[in-house]
């Protein structure tokens, strides 16, 4: 089982996203994603997605905001990966142009669902949109979405 976060940093009416292509033989090859990453013991959700965005962009993060739970059963026929989502519309700093993983880039909301993105992450960035809380579970095989379900809970007052 694998702990980890992923957090969608907003700034108006754009979000910085990473394109993979750093590391050889890295399953998300081409793919654009928020960032984040595993968590290290002891750490919270919270402390981990503040970390890995630092580690990513250079940007610190302030007060991100939970939206809810991924669950990925047998991801690339290995673990389970169990991800909490974050967003982020407070930091300080402009953040790096790469990092070891790909390279960065301010893109604008109206052409997120354009990039090749995994098929999974069309839904949650909607729900995210629509300000839903939600806890999700999305079955890959061989790089192909098979199944995915999901819950919804009443927004936060």
């Amino acid at each position: 089982m694998i702990l980890a976060t992923l957090c969608y940093v907003k700034r108006g009416s754009k979000t910085l996203m990473l394109q993979r292509g750093k590391k050889a033989g890295d399953i998300h090859q081409g793919k654009w994603n928020g960032l984040g990453g595993k968590l290290i013991p002891g750490e919270t959700p919270e402390a981990c997605v503040i970390r890995e965005v630092r580690e990513e962009s250079g940007l610190e993060i302030k007060r991100p905001k939970l939206h809810g739970f991924l669950t990925f059963p047998g991801f690339n026929g290995g673990s389970d990966w169990y991800a909490f989502v974050f967003s982020a519309e407070e930091f300080e700093g402009e953040p790096a142009a790469e990092c070891d993983e790909g390279r960065l880039e301010w893109i604008d909301d109206a052409k997120l669902l354009d990039l090749p993105l995994w098929e999974g992450d069309r839904f949650f960035l909607k729900w995210m949109k629509e300000d839903r809380i939600f806890s999700a579970c999305f079955v890959y095989r061989d790089n192909r979405l098979v199944s995915h379900s999901a819950v919804f809970y009443p927004p936060s007052l």
